[in-house]
């Protein structure tokens, strides 16, 4: 198992790609801490998992800093072992930015973004206050690259960019810190996407077999693993080679 005695921290981990990036790290043999914000979600995460006693749930919100800190602040009296951070949490509107409201441009900053870095902060802090060695992937998209019909969620993607670059300059050499930027996958989120920017999407791909969210998670847990051990501060493009670079 590629992942056995590690213990994972996933957010937006209910749904999508983040309920299979659970379910994928719990059969190679991690305990994972899965957070959302849908209790519900998480209930029925917690109920379809085939090792449900190595599956901890918690209901929060990413984008709210205090939220963040008490989870952290558990950690020392529940999980002080846990060694890697999974940042998935995300939405996406779907909108073009002439119709953008200032609340919804807060709303995907918040979310994608602050929430990305307020766990990468105080896992930073975290693990480094005790020299421990750890791992964070964080999940960008190929529109944070090429840009996206949904200029907030683009410029979010591409944030998600820069941060991991420079925290794995931070956080050297104690914690490993790496993207996947994945193109179009088969979740809900997907049906948000305009049909036109689909096809744009469909027609640049070498590839004709379609992304779906366990191949998203075969790329997390590698980088999880220590078959990633020497890679820092590097973006994985899944993208059907979509976009050469």
């Amino acid at each position: 198992m590629m992942l056995k005695n590690r213990k994972v921290i996933v957010t937006g981990a209910a749904s999508g790609i983040g309920k299979e990036i659970v379910k994928q790290c719990l059969d190679e043999g991690a305990s994972v801490l899965a957070c959302d914000i849908n209790e519900d979600a998480l209930r029925e995460l917690k109920q379809s998992m085939n090792v449900p006693s190595d599956l901890y749930t918690y209901q929060l919100d990413v984008s709210i800093y205090e939220e963040v800190v008490n989870f952290f602040g558990n950690l020392e009296r529940e999980h002080c072992d846990v060694d890697s951070l999974v940042n998935n949490a995300g939405i996406y509107l779907g909108k073009n930015i002439l119709d953008y409201q200032t609340e919804e441009i807060d709303k995907v900053i918040d979310i994608n973004l602050k929430g990305c870095i307020y766990f990468s902060q105080m896992f930073g802090k975290y693990l480094l206050q005790s020299e421990r060695k750890g791992v964070i992937v964080n999940m960008s998209s190929v529109s944070g690259m090429e840009g996206s019909s949904d200029a907030i969620y683009g410029l979010s993607k591409a944030a998600i960019l820069g941060l991991t670059k420079s925290c794995a300059v931070n956080f050297s050499p104690y914690i490993r810190v790496n993207a996947i930027a994945p193109t179009m996958v088969n979740t809900p989120m997907m049906d948000a996407i305009p049909i036109w920017r689909k096809e744009e999407y469909l027609n640049h791909q070498l590839i004709d077999t379609p992304v779906m969210p366990e191949d998203v998670a075969d790329t997390v847990i590698f980088l999880l693993s220590d078959r990633s051990k020497h890679y820092t501060g590097a973006t994985f493009d899944i993208n059907n080679g979509g976009y050469l670079r």
